[in-house]
Parts: C-alpha cells; structure tokens; sequence
C-alpha cells in the first residue's frame, strides 16, 4: 500500500548536493546545501528550468497516457524557447527520498510579510510599519528597506531609500568576538552603504568624514554581542547613521552574524530609535516573543 511522502527537506533530485522542500504535494522553491541549512532563496524565485520543464510538459504532451510514457521512457521535453528541460520529478509515494539522518523535517520558511527570516543564520528580524522586504541580495545579505524612496543626492538619475537593514554570515575575517568583528566591520558598512557601490557610483557624493555615536556591548537573541553607530557626512545629501551589529549564531557552529543598517539624517529619515527597536526585536527563528514595535519609516 502506498503512502504520501509528508512535508520535509528531500535531497533535489536535479540538484546534487542540495535539498528542495516537499510540501506533501509537490516541490516548492526552497532549497539549502545537503544537510545544512537552507539557502537565500524565496519563495517567489522559482528556477527558471523547472518553471520551463512543467510549462513543457503541459503544453507540449497529449493525454494522461502519453505524458506516462514520456516520463517513464525518459523522453527529454522542449521548452517554449527551444531550449532542452527535464521535468524535476517527486519522490515516489512508496519510497520517499531521505532527508537529513536521524532530523525531522525543518519547517517550511515563513511567508509573514512583518518578518525578515534569515534561514541560513537561524534568526528573524521584525519588519516595521512603512518598510518591506527586498529582493536583492546586496554582499550575500537577506535585506528590508522602507517602501519610500527618492532621487539619489549624488546620482539624480537613480532612486535610493531612506532606510536600510541587511544581515549576513561575516566571513573572510579573523575577528574572534563580536567586538572586534563590529569594529572592523563598521569602516566597510559605511563605504559599502554610503560611499561608493561595487562599481563605483557615488549615490551620496561620497562619505567625507564621520563621528562615532554609539559603541558597545548589546544582547541579541539571548547572545552577548557588540554594536558600532557611526553619524557619517556625504558630498551630497544630509549624510546619514551606519550601524555594525554582529553576534554569534543562534544555530550550527555560532558562527558570528553582521547586521548593517543605514538611517538617512534629515527631516525625512527613519528615526534614529529605530534601530534599538530592530536590534531588540532579532529572534531566533521559531522563538514568537517580542514584536515588531512602532513605525519607524519616513516621517
């Protein structure tokens, strides 16, 4: 008698050394190294081949019996562009594909549109009022920014936000503690946020100069970390606040997390609470105390 494969994290068929979650019916887009914890991939970036290789299969097979046969002789389909695909297959309902040895199946990556889950670093940052998840993937880090955005001071033709948060693994570096980690780490984040970008644009004219604000030990997460607040000056625009946040882990090897922030100054930046506000409100992923606290978008 065969059974339905419950919900978990199956090795990829189409993808050695990768896991794709099952969700008991079908193969969402959510992926991770084999064994480890799951990728930046959303929900909504499903890959291209397996979108074409259903498309295929729908649109290029006639009747139940002939797309049995297809599959079952291994036929390899068209895609709408010409290009060869291969419909991504399920686990059988008799034997269903291993998942991680001697772990049950990790839950699916949450949808909540207030928070900003970071799979990979096993922790949660609470989205305010007036901000929204980014799609980007800016130095590997999964990023919110306020839903407001304006001409750039130093590059009028592009847009840039009022307020930015990202988190990320901190790797190549030889910091031993959050402390040193942050303090390395803020130098980077402002050039990174308000300096220049990875090709070289000056979205703010420049960083001319800065002051440190804040610096010191903080509680993340139940984990002792450091934080590093910078008030920088720009050629262009009224410059704006640069936060290093880094702490260890709350899952795996506690490898050390960075979180940057950028807060534009002026009338119409977030205000400067509201970092303190998001600091506070990290969780580990499963850990539903706390919450998201006031608005702190664009006034």
């Amino acid at each position: 008698m065969s059974m339905t494969t419950p919900p978990g994290w199956y090795a990829d068929p189409g993808v050695p050394g990768s896991e794709r979650w099952w969700d008991g019916n079908g193969w969402t887009a959510h992926t991770r190294p084999l064994g480890g914890a799951a990728s930046y991939q959303q929900a909504s970036q499903r890959p291209r081949s397996v979108a074409r290789g259903r498309s295929a299969v729908l649109g290029g097979v006639v009747g139940g019996l002939v797309l049995v046969a297809a599959i079952v002789a291994g036929i390899t389909l068209l895609g709408d562009d010409g290009t060869k695909t291969v419909p991504r297959s399920a686990p059988t309902t008799s034997e269903p594909a291993p998942g991680p040895t001697g772990e049950s199946p990790t839950p699916e990556p949450t949808a909540d549109p207030t928070v900003l889950v970071d799979q990979l670093n096993g922790i949660t940052l609470p989205i305010p009022d007036d901000w929204e998840k980014s799609d980007s993937l800016v130095d590997r880090a999964v990023t919110m920014t306020t839903v407001a955005d304006y001409e750039c001071p130093g590059q009028k033709s592009r847009y840039c936000r009022y307020g930015r948060v990202m988190s990320f693994t901190a790797t190549q570096t030889d910091a031993a503690t959050a402390e040193v980690l942050a303090k390395e780490d803020i130098q980077d984040a402002s050039d990174a946020l308000y300096d220049e970008d990875s090709i070289g644009q000056a979205f703010y004219g420049g960083v001319t100069s800065h002051t440190v604000v804040k610096s010191g030990a903080v509680t993340v997460a139940g984990r002792t970390g450091y934080v590093v607040r910078w008030k920088v000056e720009t050629g262009s625009g009224p410059g704006g606040y640069v936060q290093s946040l880094a702490f260890p882990s709350t899952i795996g090897a506690e490898s050390l997390i960075v979180v940057r922030f950028a807060f534009d100054a002026g009338p119409k930046g977030p205000p400067l609470s509201g970092m303190d506000t998001i600091t506070k409100g990290i969780r580990a992923i499963g850990d539903t105390t706390g919450g998201v606290g006031s608005s702190i978008g664009p006034s």
